[in-house]
């Protein structure tokens, strides 16, 4: 399956997530190793992306969600606790009685 994001076809999950969002992770995340003076540059290149897109967090919370729907769906299987309960109950009732 080819995970295709703006008509370019992304070669891994990183490259996809940079194509959706339209700029480099390490400009989020850093560097291991970066000095105080590329951190800087670093941070007041997020503060500019940040003014100019208003809706950028909206766009990242976005695609965070579409990623973790496709590759963890178990992570939405939710179970309201209130059925969980309830049944837990009756099978300690039926164990008793």
């Amino acid at each position: 399956m080819q995970n295709i994001v703006a008509g370019r076809i992304a070669a891994s999950t990183t490259e996809f997530i940079e194509l959706a969002l339209g700029t480099p992770l390490d400009l989020w995340l850093g560097v291991e190793g970066e000095s105080e003076m590329e951190r800087a540059a670093r941070m007041d290149a997020a503060r500019d992306i940040l003014a100019d897109n208003p809706d950028f967090p909206d766009c990242v919370s976005a695609v965070a969600a579409q990623a973790i729907e496709a590759h963890a769906p178990e992570l939405f299987n939710v179970v309201p606790l209130s059925r969980a309960v309830a049944r837990r109950s009756r099978t300690v009732r039926k164990a008793v009685a």
